[in-house]
């Protein structure tokens, strides 16, 4: 007879398969941010919002939900480590539940089309050839946030929030940056009136070639000790770029 899995190994084995999708749908981003030519755009935007929406769907379905139940009903069987895990479970199918898988693709495709006409943009300082696809991406997040505000009873930006900084709010962002409003003003002018009379310190005049950018980012990930047998570095618009690691366990 096979063995019936608990509650929390069944929950385990479905969002790796989650997992697995973000990954494989990371990897199309990288591609696109990196490699894919400009007239791929739409192709690759309804891929990326096809597997967002599969994704969605998987965690939204009614057993996952069964499961979750079961598994906090049963803490005492749990480690430390796997009811940290359980209630980073709940956290994402609460985020998922709560938009429908249209609005999901929805948003995907826009962003990706956003990025696209951003890319040329950026090239051709021009913010007017990206206002109209910037306002709709700005207009469905806050869609998601008024549906999400409704759904955890938070403030529209905490609801969002939520998603990427558990546990932090608007509130609290603001203590900080509060602090900084009082203390960055002063401390800038003493540094300025300190450097008065000095030599004055010399300033980078770009633009910097690409390929010694790249030289010079091998060479501190080499000093990090990054395994190149598990990843990469490639070109990108971006600056902060980052795509799933190509590494399994």
């Amino acid at each position: 007879m096979a063995e019936i899995l608990s509650a929390y190994k069944q929950l385990e084995e479905k969002f790796h398969k989650i997992s697995t999708l973000s990954g494989a749908a990371a990897i199309l981003g990288w591609d696109n941010a990196v490699m894919m030519p400009a007239g791929g755009a739409d192709a690759r935007a309804e891929q990326l919002a096809t597997l967002g929406v599969i994704s969605h769907e998987m965690l939204c379905d009614l057993q996952v939900s069964d499961l979750l139940d079961e598994a906090e009903d049963q803490p005492q069987n749990l480690s430390a480590w796997q009811l940290a895990n359980l209630r980073e479970m709940r956290r994402d199918w609460k985020h998922a539940t709560a938009v429908s898988s249209d609005l999901v693709e929805a948003l995907s495709k826009a962003t990706s089309k956003c990025e696209m006409i951003w890319r040329q943009a950026r090239e051709d300082n021009d913010f007017e050839s990206l206002r109209n696809s910037l306002e709709e991406v700005v207009r469905l997040t806050k869609i998601q946030a008024d549906v999400k505000s409704e759904a955890f009873q938070l403030s529209p930006y905490d609801a969002l929030l939520d998603q990427y900084e558990p546990g932090c709010s608007e509130a609290q962002i603001d203590i900080l940056f509060d602090d900084l409003e009082e203390f960055l003003p002063p401390i800038l002018q003493q540094v300025l009136d300190r450097q008065e009379g000095a030599t004055a310190a010399v300033a980078p005049k770009g633009p910097f070639d690409i390929e010694k950018q790249r030289k010079l980012g091998l060479h501190f990930m080499e000093k990090l000790g990054f395994d190149f047998n598990r990843g990469r570095l490639d070109i990108s618009h971006h600056p902060l770029t980052e795509e799933s690691p190509m590494m399994s366990d």
